[in-house]
């Protein structure tokens, strides 16, 4: 039985970051066009493949950013200055319709927990955490460092030596001899880069348990050096980048 994508979302400008909120999940996206000093961000529902929102831009238009996701809300944080490359204050934006909730320029964000989202105001030294709302951004109390650890559902590939691979999982011959791979409900997911005249081109196979080839696609191509972060699973969900700017997912 052959696979096929069950998302596939284009857009005009490349991505630059992905984030995924376990409670929901909804990817979320950060776009940067470069050209126009314009960040813009959007949503994919991982279970139903509905775009929540797109092209969703900030009144900052350029220095902001994704923080994290979590519980259905996504958190963005701002920049002190073009020049200086460090968070400041922190925007919550509504997951399913892109609204903004609250924004407070005071809060540096920390850390996810299970409490709730960890943060600090920026103001204050020694630094003090807290947990706030949010929906809100309303305190919620003191942080009290525990085995309260959140746990990611994302599973990374591992890169490996092309022949620590049964020969029939090489449709193509891996340049520089390195192939990303991960097994994960009886499927083999294996992705490469190869030699196409000149320039290189990133390849993603997956193949079931006994090496029959189920699903292929090209990643990039035309490119000038080797891309880390190949893919990633998300609980059952393959998740990859189509030449910077599509996003592509395929159900395992």
């Amino acid at each position: 039985m052959l696979l096929t994508a069950t998302i596939t979302q284009a857009f005009d400008v490349p991505i630059w970051r992905m984030e995924i909120d376990n409670f929901t999940d909804t990817i979320f996206l950060e776009l940067r066009d470069s050209t126009n000093k314009q960040v813009s961000f959007a949503a994919i529902d991982l279970s139903t493949g509905n775009l929540n929102f797109k092209a969703l831009v900030m009144p900052e238009r350029w220095l902001s950013g994704i923080e994290t996701a979590y519980k259905g809300v996504l958190l963005l944080h701002g920049y002190q200055s073009e020049a200086v490359p460090v968070h400041k204050g922190l925007t919550s934006i509504n997951g399913t319709t892109g609204n903004v909730l609250w924004t407070d320029y005071n809060i540096n964000f920390e850390q996810l927990s299970t409490e709730g989202i960890v943060v600090y105001d920026a103001r204050i030294q020694p630094k003090k955490l807290y947990v706030i709302n949010e929906q809100s951004g309303q305190r919620v109390g003191a942080y009290e460092p525990g085995t309260d650890v959140m746990h990611s559902h994302i599973f990374f590939p591992n890169m490996i030596q092309a022949d620590e691979l049964p020969p029939d999982l090489l449709f193509l011959k891996p340049h520089a001899n390195v192939v990303h791979y991960l097994q994960h409900n009886n499927f083999r997911i294996v992705s490469l880069h190869a030699l196409d005249g000149s320039h290189l081109t990133q390849h993603l196979h997956v193949f079931n348990i006994t090496g029959e080839l189920l699903f292929d696609d090209i990643m990039n191509n035309d490119i000038q050096k080797l891309q880390p972060e190949a893919f990633i699973v998300y609980k059952n969900s393959l998740i990859w980048l189509k030449n910077r700017s599509v996003v592509k997912v395929l159900n395992l």
